[in-house]
Order: structure tokens, then C-alpha cells, then sequence
């Protein structure tokens, strides 16, 4: 059977990211992508414009109508939306109805720096997290999550230990915030650093949605039968391919390429290797 990912997150009207972006992902690395949409709205690469809430039990409704017929073998969790929604959405989550393989990558920084959940939702994301195989964070969404102003180096990586502990999860503590030519992601532990994967730094502003895309790229191996190493590995190949196939659309941070474009994907691979 095709591996089936339950996506539960915000649709982006720009393409880019969101569900829009988690669809793409699922589909381009092999599984079928369902969808039980938070919130819509009015966004491009220059920015978001507005943002209309889709109600909790509306939320709840599109969860059980997927897992009641045609069943998950992962979830991938994205801007889930207010406290009210967040609980609403953990409290349908452990009926027992849903896979135990969750990616929750919590949404709650903007580009500009901006904090884009209050502390009631901040606070009710910690029962997500506990539901959750791996939540995957950059790092001021790490520093948020764990009360902190800044997190940098082997600081974010001991706050992500603390953290993993805290809400019995693992942690991929992403470097793409970090500076430095090198880019390096860390799966972490309650007992620290299980694995890193450094790479050169693509240096474009064809970025948004790389965090949605490495999520959905996740849980689509996990809900494959990949163990969380391999799904992570996998998942971070292919944005940066999507990154070197970015069609450059858009005047502000535009998408990146799904679809690989026109480029064949040896040429592809080999512009991430440089």
C-alpha cells in the first residue's frame, strides 16, 4: 500500500509552503498526502496578509472523516493554529485512531523575527510535542519553546537534550539559522546528540518552505517503514534539491523547485554537492 500521510497545518494561497508545500513533498517522495486544513491564507513571497482561522471542531472533523476511511501510516503536524485548536487536535490525536509516527514542526517565528503564537499556544504545543516521534524546530523556534531569548551552537544542542526529556520526544535541532558556511542538522535525544548532517550552505532566497517540506519529507519516510535517521537523511536530500531546482518566482522569498523542474535530477544532485 502507498504510504499515507495525514497533514495537519495551514494552507499557503502562494504555494510555497504549507499544505500546499507538504502535498508536493509526500508526492514527490512516493506517498499520498491527506490534509485537515488549519487556517487559510492571503500570502506571497513578499509576506503574509491575512490569516482566517478554520474552527477547532471543523479542524477535528477533517481528522477523523481521513483516519475513519482511508487511515495514516504517519501525521505531519504545521501551523496547527491557536490553544484552542492545538488541544483540539492532541486530544483527537491520542484517541489511539492515529499512527504513533508524528512530525511536529512547530510554526511560531516569522521571517522577520517575529513571535506569531501567544504564550497559552506555546504552552499547549508542549502535549503535541509529547505525542510526537520528532519535533523539528529551527533555532529561534527552539529558544521559544524552551524560554530562551537566543540559542546558538552547543547551547541549542543541551536545551534540545533538555527539551527531548522534557516531552519525551526527539528533537532536529535544523542549522539553517545558524551562521557559517556549513549548514549542520542534529538529531538529538534525552541524552544528547544521536546524529548530524553538515552540508555547504545553499546561498539563495528561494526559501520558503523549507521547513514544511523537511517535515512532510520526514513523516513520508516514516510512514514508508524508514527508521527516523533515514527519513530525516532522505528528507533534508531532497529540500536542498528543491532548493537548487528553485524556478526564482516572485519578488520576495519565493518557492522552492518540488518538482525538480526541468533539471535532471543527477544535474540536481550534483549542485547540492558543490
Amino acid at each position: 500500500m502507498i504510504p499515507r500521510v495525514l497533514v495537519i497545518a495551514g494552507s499557503d494561497s502562494g504555494g510555497g509552503a504549507g499544505i500546499q508545500a507538504d502535498i508536493k513533498a509526500v508526492t514527490m517522495l512516493g506517498g499520498h498526502a491527506m490534509t485537515a486544513v488549519t487556517a487559510i491564507t492571503a500570502q506571497n513571497t513578499l509576506g503574509v496578509e491575512a490569516v482566517h482561522p478554520v474552527p477547532p471542531d471543523l479542524v477535528v472533523r477533517q481528522m477523523a472523516s481521513v483516519i475513519g476511511d482511508l487511515g495514516a501510516d504517519a501525521v505531519k503536524l504545521g501551523m496547527v493554529g491557536g490553544a484552542d485548536t492545538v488541544q483540539a487536535v492532541a486530544a483527537e490525536l491520542a484517541t489511539g485512531l492515529y499512527p504513533s509516527a508524528i512530525v511536529f514542526d512547530p510554526v511560531m517565528v516569522a521571517t522577520s523575527g517575529a513571535i506569531l503564537a501567544d504564550a497559552r499556544t506555546i504552552g499547549a504545543m508542549d502535549r503535541l510535542a509529547r505525542l510526537s516521534t520528532v519535533v523539528t524546530p529551527n533555532l529561534p523556534e527552539l529558544a521559544v519553546l524552551c524560554g530562551r531569548d537566543a540559542l546558538a551552537g552547543d547551547d541549542a544542542v543541551a536545551a534540545a537534550t533538555d527539551y527531548a526529556a522534557r516531552v519525551g520526544a526527539a528533537v532536529l535541532v535544523k542549522g539553517g539559522h545558524a551562521d557559517g558556511d556549513t549548514v549542520v542538522d542534529r538529531l538529538v535525544g534525552p541524552a544528547g546528540e544521536i546524529a548530524r548532517w553538515p552540508n555547504p550552505r545553499i546561498c539563495t532566497r528561494q526559501t520558503h518552505g523549507t521547513g514544511c517540506t523537511l517535515a512532510s519529507g520526514i513523516a513520508a519516510g516514516l510512514a514508508a517503514g524508514m527508521g527516523l535517521p533515514d527519513a530525516i537523511g532522505r528528507a533534508i536530500a531532497y529540500v536542498r534539491a528543491c532548493l537548487a531546482a528553485a524556478p526564482g518566482i516572485g519578488g520576495g522569498h519565493g518557492p522552492m523547485g518540488h518538482a525538480l523542474g526541468q533539471v535532471p535530477y543527477d544535474v540536481v544532485q550534483r549542485r547540492c554537492r558543490a
